[in-house]
C-alpha cells in the first residue's frame, strides 16, 4: 500500500547481549521489517457545525452579520458523504433501508431513509448534463456492442450501448424500435454488434455484426436433437470452433487482419453450404433457423473488416450483468425518477470500471458542482 497515514516505529530500549541503554542517535538503528494493518475508525464520518457569527462594532455600535455560505446549507450531507450513498446504494443492490443501515453501522453515519432517496434524486440531477453527453458519444461511435435486459415496475427494459470505453444505459418501457432510437438516436451511425432480436433488423445488414457465442447456443440445442437436426448442429458447432480458433490467433497477434479475413473465406463458404442445406432438412425448426440465418450471413462476419467489432456480443452481456443483479435483489424501479438514477448511476459506474478511474472522486466533484452551480465535470476521456 502506498498510502501511509502513520508511522510506529518499535526500538529496542537495551542491547539485549550486555544490557547498556541505547543512545538517541544509536537507538535510530536500521529498518530490519515492516508490517502494515489497515483498520477502519469506529466513527469514519466527521460532523462540522458551521456558525453565523454577528458582532457589534466598538467604534460606531453597529452590528455586522457573518452568513453561512449558501452552498454550504443546500445540504445536510457533505459532497463526499452524499455520493457515498448513492454509490453504495447502487452497488448494494439492496434495499434503502440496507443503504441506511450499513452507512449508520459501518461509518458511524446517523442518515433517515428519507435522506438515502434524497441523495438518489441529487445524484440523477449532478448527473443529468453528463449522461446527455455520455449518450451524444455513443451515438457517434464507430463501433459499439448493444444488448437490452428486463427490468421492472416504471422501467420495463434496461438497454447498454457499450465500447471499449465507454457504457451508456437507457431504460425505457419498451424494447421496440423507438427505444432502440432513444439511445442510439434516430440515425444510427457506425455498426453495431448485437444478438438476433428483430428490432435490429431495422438496422442495415452492412452495419451489423452478429454474436456467433448466441449462434453457438442456437447449434447445441439442435446437436441435442436426433436425426437431421443433430446433423446441422453437430456441423454448426464445427464451424463456430474454426471461426473463435481464427479470432483467439487474430486476437493473440499470431495472424494479421487481412490473414484472418483469408482464412475464413473457406469457412464462411462451408456455413454457407450448411445453411442451404438446411433449408431443405425435415426438421422444421431447423429449417426456420437456416432460413432466417441466410438472410442475416453477411452480419455473421463483420467483425473480420470492422475494427472494434468481436464476434461475440460478450461485452455487452459484461456492461448489463451488475444491473441484472440490481434488478433481482431490488425489485427494479418504482419511479421515473428511480429508473433516471438507475441509468445515469449505471453509466458512470461502468464506464469508470472500464477506464480504470475512480468512481467516488467523480461523484464527488458532480455533487460540487451542482451545489456550486457550475457545470459538471464531463466523465473523462
Amino acid at each position: 500500500m502506498e498510502q501511509v497515514d502513520e508511522v510506529v516505529k518499535h526500538k529496542p530500549a537495551r542491547c539485549v547481549h550486555c544490557g547498556a541503554e541505547f543512545t538517541r542517535e544509536a537507538a535510530e538503528g536500521q529498518l530490519i521489517d515492516r508490517h502494515q494493518v489497515t483498520e477502519l475508525p469506529r466513527r469514519a464520518v466527521k460532523v462540522t457545525e458551521h456558525q453565523a457569527i454577528a458582532c457589534t462594532c466598538p467604534r460606531c455600535g453597529m452590528t455586522t452579520r457573518q452568513a453561512i455560505p449558501e452552498e454550504l446549507t443546500r445540504s445536510v450531507l457533505g459532497a463526499r458523504l452524499s455520493a457515498a450513498i448513492s454509490f453504495v446504494s447502487s452497488r448494494v443492490h439492496g434495499s434503502r433501508r440496507a443503504v441506511e443501515e450499513l452507512l449508520e453501522e459501518v461509518l458511524g453515519a446517523p442518515l433517515a431513509l428519507g435522506t438515502v432517496m434524497a441523495r438518489e434524486r441529487e445524484m440523477a440531477q449532478a448527473l443529468s448534463e453528463p449522461y446527455r453527453q455520455a449518450k451524444q458519444m455513443i451515438q457517434k461511435a464507430s463501433a459499439k456492442n448493444v444488448d437490452e435486459t428486463g427490468w421492472k415496475r416504471a422501467g420495463r427494459f434496461l438497454w447498454v450501448a457499450a465500447t471499449r470505453s465507454l457504457a451508456v444505459f437507457h431504460l425505457d418501457p419498451c424494447r421496440n424500435r423507438d427505444a432502440m432510437h432513444e439511445l442510439l438516436g434516430q440515425k444510427i451511425n457506425g455498426t453495431i454488434c448485437t444478438d438476433r432480436y428483430g428490432v435490429y433488423q431495422k438496422v442495415p445488414i452492412q452495419r451489423r455484426g452478429l454474436c456467433w457465442s448466441h449462434l453457438k447456443r442456437d447449434f447445441e440445442e439442435l446437436s441435442e436433437q436426433k436425426g437431421a437436426a443433430k446433423s446441422l448442429g453437430d456441423a454448426g458447432l464445427e464451424l463456430c470452433a474454426e471461426v473463435f480458433d481464427l479470432w483467439h490467433r487474430f486476437h493473440a497477434g499470431q495472424i494479421s487482419r487481412s490473414a484472418m479475413r483469408r482464412l475464413m473465406r473457406p469457412v464462411r463458404k462451408k456455413m454457407k453450404r450448411l445453411l442451404k442445406r438446411g433449408l431443405r432438412s425435415p426438421a422444421k425448426r431447423a429449417g426456420r433457423f437456416c432460413r432466417d440465418l441466410l438472410r442475416l450471413e453477411p452480419a455473421l462476419w463483420t467483425f473480420g473488416r470492422v475494427k472494434g467489432i468481436e464476434p461475440t456480443n460478450n461485452h455487452a452481456e459484461r456492461m448489463l450483468r451488475p444491473a441484472v443483479m440490481w434488478r433481482k435483489q431490488s425489485l427494479g424501479s418504482h419511479s421515473l425518477g428511480g429508473c433516471r438514477f438507475v441509468e445515469r448511476m449505471m453509466t458512470v459506474l461502468q464506464t469508470l470500471r472500464l477506464r480504470g478511474q475512480s468512481v467516488m472522486d467523480y461523484l464527488e466533484q458532480a455533487i460540487i458542482a451542482l451545489r456550486s452551480g457550475v457545470s459538471p465535470p464531463l466523465l473523462p476521456a
